[in-house]
């Protein structure tokens, strides 16, 4: 999906979330929500081996995240609570994966586990990713044993179309399995993520869903 037609959605509001692009403001919520949660996250996020961050870094990260949701690439988006004065999590549409789909990553504070958010989350950019976007394609990547990330795409009507062996490479660089779960744009509408309660808004805060 190229830059130059693919406008994101820079706040998203659920039922008990906020998901919005992030700004350098949120550095030390986000240092605080990845320090609480950086045991959890080992097991699964790559990216938490490199933690923790200082600030600047912190800043540095979430300025060039910003650059590139501006541009319509890898938009990663901040999980908050409805006050916006706690980070909950992670989530974001990765374009990566062909010009007429995406990726739906996600990660949620350790303290907020088992509670549906990351459902609610995802099914809230699959919904934008197919009514505002109008992808063809949704996907979900996560490893054959996070049992809990797999639950997300197969309650929100993802098919699990594979399990690629030896696909991911670990902090350690030993090669893991990957599951494939997709959702194709005619079978959204009887997908669970189709009856999202969702609200959307651009950069200028005009509501678009």
């Amino acid at each position: 999906m190229s830059a130059e037609h693919f406008s994101p959605d820079y706040r998203i509001h659920t039922q008990r979330l906020v998901l919005r692009c992030w700004h350098p403001a949120d550095a030390l919520l986000l240092s605080t929500a990845i320090a609480q949660s950086l045991k959890h996250l080992k097991d699964w996020m790559p990216w938490a081996h490199e933690e923790p961050k200082d600030l600047q870094q912190r800043i540095d990260w979430l300025r060039q995240s910003r650059g590139k949701f501006d541009l319509g690439q890898n938009l990663n988006y901040g999980i908050f609570n409805p006050d916006e004065t706690q980070v909950l999590g992670g989530i974001g549409l990765d374009t990566g994966i062909g010009n007429d789909a995406l990726e739906i990553g996600y990660w949620i504070h350790a303290h907020h586990i088992n509670q549906g958010l990351a459902t609610e989350a995802a099914a809230a950019l699959t919904k934008v990713a197919f009514t505002v976007t109008g992808v063809a394609r949704v996907e979900i990547h996560c490893d054959s044993t996070n049992l809990r990330s797999a639950a997300v795409p197969q309650k929100l009507g993802f098919t699990h179309e594979a399990t690629l062996r030896q696909r991911v490479e670990n902090h350690e660089g030993h090669k893991r399995d990957s599951m494939i779960w997709s959702l194709f744009a005619e079978n959204y509408p009887i997908s669970k993520a189709a009856a999202a309660v969702v609200e959307a808004f651009d950069a200028m805060e005009q509501k678009i869903l």
